[in-house]
């Protein structure tokens, strides 16, 4: 299958561009950067280009990764978060309805499902437990309402044309450090956020593609999943993990105070949201084959760790 691949020179992008290759798929990417990966240098947001790369290219279905993310807040005003995150996810799904496609996956966040409340902390009844049913939903910043809207444009179109359209809701994959939380720090912080809120970036490309595969048996319609590695609590233990993360992480491995120990690191205090992926595993047969289960396997034999951590990684762009 021909498929067009936004952001194709950004982070998720090339890990997913080979993959789709070695899985026999003919790869277009577009980005704003060049990249190896990267046929088409150009913006999503330019509706002209957009509509001629499907044409030229002969596109089939559209994976649509590219987008400004919450990062890059810092760097650029809000009309570019509009512009690119929703009037240029528009100009993809319109070019793909054009063109008759069948199959449209889009790459979201679970950022967007964070709410003030959820920021502040647990709810009544523990940590927030965070599946594709969970709202209301209201953004805190620019990033989280752009992508709410350009998720609203799949649905639309979608029931418009017939097309079906896959919206994943990524957990964190970014290889660089939080821009927020400064405590733990570098790979401590991303080892305990596969706990309840990070993938790695191989798994989240693996997601892209199981989507993009299942939809060959979907008579249309706009289907959203939350794409995180699996937790390893039951929703029982939600308040527990609230009030008392480390007691339950040791009913669940008794040996991670130890291994968090020789690396010096430190285990959460509290857990106050989980990101629930029941639905993807269920509907597109996906699982991430990295979790904290691992990253304990790996401490054990003291190998090296199996997600990236690179403090250094600035999303490409072009300009500011």
């Amino acid at each position: 299958m021909r498929v067009l691949l936004t952001g194709s020179s950004g982070w998720l992008g090339r890990h997913l561009a080979p993959l789709l290759a070695a899985a026999g798929h003919d790869v277009t990417g577009l980005d704003v950067a060049p990249g190896a990966a990267t046929q088409v240098v150009g913006s999503v947001a330019d509706r002209d280009l957009v509509f001629q790369t499907v044409g030229h290219f002969g596109i089939e279905a559209v994976i649509h990764a590219g987008a400004l993310h919450k990062p890059d807040i810092a760097r650029f005003p809000r009309q570019s978060f509009v512009d690119v995150n929703v009037a240029g996810t528009l100009n993809l799904l319109e070019a793909a309805a054009h063109a008759g496609h069948q199959r449209f996956v889009f790459t979201s966040t679970t950022s967007l499902m964070v709410r003030g409340d959820v920021r502040a902390g647990a709810g009544s009844t523990g940590a927030w437990w965070m599946d594709e049913d969970f709202g209301p939903i209201a953004p805190r910043n620019i990033y989280g309402v752009t992508k709410q809207a350009a998720e609203n444009l799949c649905r639309v179109v979608s029931a418009e044309s017939g097309m079906a359209v896959a919206v994943l809701r990524t957990g964190r994959f970014f290889p660089e450090d939080d821009d927020t939380l400064a405590v733990p720090s570098g790979p401590n912080l991303k080892a305990n956020e596969f706990l309840n809120r990070r993938l790695a970036a191989t798994d989240a490309a693996r997601a892209h593609i199981a989507a993009l595969e299942a939809m060959a048996a979907w008579d249309g319609g706009c289907e959203t999943f939350v794409i995180s590695a699996s937790p390893p609590f039951a929703r029982e233990e939600a308040l527990e993990l609230a009030t008392n993360a480390p007691a339950v992480l040791m009913r669940h491995y008794p040996d991670v105070a130890m291994l968090y120990a020789r690396q010096g690191w430190t285990l959460p205090e509290r857990i106050e949201r989980v990101y629930v992926p029941a639905k993807a595993e269920r509907v597109l047969g996906w699982r991430a084959e990295i979790d904290f289960a691992a990253i304990l396997a790996a401490l054990r034999r003291s190998d090296a760790l199996p997600f990236a951590h690179d403090p250094e990684w600035i999303s490409p762009v072009l300009s500011a």
